[in-house]
């Protein structure tokens, strides 16, 4: 008789079980009743009755039982990395790959109902094979059956769910490698397998096939030219800081699966962290005060999940799916998305347990992503990046005090901290606008023309106030500098803050930069011997001094001149200029936050702007639009439209115009009186009109084809808004055109 074995938290409900009949219900077991009585009869001594409370877990994934188990009552359901993957009912078995070939447990069993199970251990089975073979081989011989019973039905399942062919078209492809070698490589060939880890001592971090960046895991299907994305290339970073992001939501969830958080903006070095997300309501209040005990604790288990060599999953999930995953997991955003979502199927992707949208390649592999970490910083926390995997070390090594170089798109200019929240977030958020998904709906559900006019108001807003704060010091302050990235909407910028100030009653005069440049043959030249125009020493900032001192003294000073066509400087021919009562002098361009620009002019004279796009808004937990990204697209429609460029040659002018950024631009963000944010909530709907045909002359030729792919990408998940209601003083006409502002 078979004794039953009571697991303790299954004792009182088993008591009044009926614990009789235990033959019986072997017999009836699908399997078990397969074989002959004989052999039921000598199986049944060596099996072990155990019974589960609801909820109470059988097996765990990954763990050492080797042990197969008969459901006799009651029913169990299979969990892999945190999903459900399946019910296990009465009569049916489980854990027979472990029982047999000493494998892994693949997923856990947690007990739905009371669950009586029957349990036999590898022990007993070894046992069984040397003492009654033919018992072992006509329960193997019922196993192989019931196992090729499930793959037909599986391989129906999955034909009806896929209904269309799933089997490539051939066995072999031919695939081309710079610099013109081809090889034949079998079908479904990860990306990976054909490219060298290393190029020039840069770590390969994606592929590019037929020149679409794609992760090293992607599968080779047709006949493609291949080549590697390095750690080098803008792409490439990409590719690293998206890995690093996913791995720290991965680190989150194991850490404390009732954590929220959420990957803010970029900080140059790394990425804001925000504790209860901006998507959703409140800030897990258990942390609150404690943001650098946290950092350290999900720095970590970033590092455990590195050196376990988790790998990466990427998968197709129908939109259903996706929709009803993320909503049991409190992830708006991208339920919002996904509202809006033009394909039936989406991509997912993970590092362990929790998944997340697909919008970027990532890693297959993050244990290369060497100095990646956490940081406290107030409330909220640091994602700090790696750089290159080869060459290791973070962002933080380059710049070890992090809290006292914000080299951030946020900051509160007078207390040089990050901030939290934007006023444009705030606002946002009053609109119920918390997301791009939030906002397609909006766009969907309300009055597009009063989106765009609340937007436009609310900007006008900031430049009323911060042309209240200078006009308030009107005693004091005679120069005001605004400084910016490219596309920040400077100039515009600049020509409205013109008109508030008079409308105070001041005297704006306005002086180019570019007229202070130095004589081109003394121009500074960069590392490949060009001409650094955006150097610091390529102005005459001892002059410009020099004459502001004499302004700032109430003198009539003739400005620098610059012959463009000669390259020749003149220290004069350009306006004259006095500063009397009320009259202020507007200096805009790269290096107006860099101290030197002003000599000895005394620091109460000068009022600073720093002005660019900065609110964007998420797409999911994850991802959200990049500030640089909205720069860049503002940037190709403009010099197509003023400068007949084409959007490749602005891609390519990019990394360049952004190291000069970085250098001359973002250490000195940190002085600005006041913050302009000039980013619309609407405009990448109305760019698109523009740079989707813009971005579709690329040819998948050109080196600036993968950004331009990605960028299309971006844009397709924004609803198309036409700029008849984009007002003529917007900073968007600056860029597309039918400004109200002469230029």
């Amino acid at each position: 008789m078979l004794d039953p074995v009571l697991n303790p938290q299954a004792e009182s409900e088993f008591a009044a079980a009926n614990v009789d009949g235990w033959e019986d219900r072997l017999a009836d077991h699908p399997l078990l009743g397969g074989l002959v009585a004989e052999d039921l009869a000598t199986l049944t001594p060596h099996l072990t009755s155990i019974c589960f409370e609801p909820g109470a877990q059988v097996v765990a994934q990954h763990g050492v039982d080797r042990c197969m188990y008969f459901v006799l009552r009651g029913d169990a359901r299979a969990r892999r990395d945190g999903l459900d993957i399946g019910l296990i009912r009465c009569g049916e078995h489980f854990g027979e790959l472990g029982l047999i070939l000493g494998t892994p447990r693949a997923a856990s069993v947690v007990a739905v109902t009371l669950l009586e199970v029957a349990q036999l251990s590898q022990e007993t089975y070894r046992h069984l094979q040397h003492v009654h073979p033919e018992l072992v081989m006509r329960l193997l011989e019922a196993l192989v059956g019931g196992v090729a019973h499930r793959l037909e039905a599986m391989t129906d399942s999955v034909g009806l769910l896929l209904r269309e062919r799933s089997l490539p078209r051939r066995a072999e492809v031919v695939v081309q490698s710079p610099p013109g070698a081809k090889q034949i490589v079998r079908t479904g060939t990860p990306v990976g397998h054909l490219l060298a880890a290393q190029v020039d001592g840069h770590a390969v971090v994606a592929g590019l096939v037929d020149h679409h960046v794609v992760p090293l895991s992607y599968p080779i299907s047709s006949q493609c030219l291949v080549e590697p994305v390095t750690a080098a290339v803008p792409e490439g970073q990409l590719v690293i800081r998206q890995s690093a992001a996913l791995l720290l939501l991965e680190a989150a969830f194991q850490f404390d699966p009732n954590l929220i958080i959420e990957l803010g903006a970029s900080l140059g070095f790394g990425r804001r962290v925000l504790l209860g997300g901006a998507t959703t309501e409140g800030s897990p209040s258990q942390w609150h005060g404690k943001a650098g005990r946290l950092a350290q604790e999900l720095s970590k288990k970033i590092e455990l999940l590195r050196a376990s060599s988790v790998h990466c999953r990427e998968e197709l999930w129908t939109l259903e799916e996706a929709r009803e995953y993320f909503a049991e997991h409190n992830w708006q955003g991208a339920v919002a998305l996904l509202k809006t979502w033009h394909h039936r199927a989406v991509h997912m992707v993970s590092y362990g347990e929790l998944y997340a949208l697909s919008l970027q390649p990532v890693l297959p592999d993050p244990s290369i992503l060497h100095g990646i970490h956490v940081i406290g910083h107030g409330n909220d926390l640091i994602l700090v990046y790696p750089t290159d995997p080869v060459l290791g070390g973070s962002a933080s090594e380059q710049h070890p005090d992090i809290a006292d170089f914000p080299q951030a798109d946020l900051l509160d200019p007078r207390g040089r901290t990050l901030v939290r929240t934007t006023p444009q977030e705030l606002w946002l958020r009053n609109l119920d606008v918390r997301s791009v998904g939030a906002f397609n709906q909006a766009c969907i559900d309300g009055d597009v023309s009063q989106l765009i006019r609340v937007s436009e108001g609310f900007q006008e807003k900031q430049i009323i106030e911060i042309a209240g704060q200078i006009i308030a010091s009107r005693g004091d302050i005679k120069f005001v500098c605004i400084a910016g990235p490219s596309s920040s909407g400077k100039t515009t910028f600049i020509k409205r803050l013109n008109v508030q100030l008079q409308v105070g009653g001041m005297h704006p005069a306005g002086i180019s930069l570019d007229d202070y440049y130095c004589d081109r043959e003394l121009t500074p030249r960069d590392a490949n011997g060009d001409f650094d125009f955006e150097s610091f020493d390529a102005l005459r900032h001892d002059l410009l001094a020099a004459h502001l001192q004499r302004l700032a003294a109430g003198e009539l000073v003739e400005t620098a001149h610059y012959d463009f066509v000669k390259g020749l400087s003149a220290a004069t021919g350009g306006p004259r200029i006095r500063l009397n009562e009320g009259d202020l002098l507007l200096l805009e361009g790269l290096h107006g936050l860099n101290p030197g620009l002003l000599g000895t002019v005394d620091e109460r004279h000068v009022f600073t702007v720093f002005v660019s796009p900065i609110t964007t808004l998420p797409f999911d937990r994850l991802s959200r639009v990049s500030a640089s990204d909205v720069r860049l697209l503002r940037r190709i429609v403009r010099d197509r439209h003023a400068r007949n460029h084409d959007a490749a040659s602005s891609i390519l002018r990019w990394p360049s115009v952004r190291r000069g950024e970085r250098q001359h631009i973002f250490p000195y963000q940190q002085r600005a009186t006041a913050v302009f944010d000039s980013a619309l909530p609407y405009e990448l709907s109305v760019i698109k009109v523009f740079a989707q045909r813009y971005l579709l002359e690329v040819p998948n030729s050109s080196p600036a084809y993968p950004t331009a792919s990605r960028l299309l990408g971006l844009l397709d998940r924004f609803i198309t808004i036409y700029p008849d209601h984009v007002p003529p003083t917007s900073i968007l006409r600056e860029f597309i055109g039918a400004s109200g502002f002469e230029y």
